[in-house]
């Protein structure tokens, strides 16, 4: 669980993980790339550091990398609040 809090307190991280879980179906890197104002070695890192930390994973097409989220790290986030708060079930709900 300390992994995934790693993974999204930067900001950046944050923001990738939101954009490919926004996404219908699986999202290539160069889209990530083209929708951050930073390099692509740097979403390259944010990419690997979310899929270390379980909440994305990776598929290769050729040349092409795509994203997509984890369902194992999905339900992970939706169960984080009730085991830092006994009760809470959702974020709504911790609040």
């Amino acid at each position: 669980m300390l992994s995934v809090f790693k993974a999204l307190a930067d900001g950046t991280r944050l923001d990738i993980f939101r954009l490919i879980a926004a996404q219908e179906a699986p999202i290539c890197a160069c889209d990530v790339v083209d929708r951050f104002d930073v390099s692509q070695p740097t979403i390259a890192h944010h990419l690997k550091v979310l899929r270390t930390a379980g909440l994305i994973t990776v598929s290769r097409r050729g040349v092409w990398a795509y994203y997509e989220v984890d369902p194992r790290g999905a339900d992970l986030l939706r169960v984080i609040p009730g085991a830092i708060l006994p009760g809470a079930t959702s974020l709504a709900a911790a609040r």
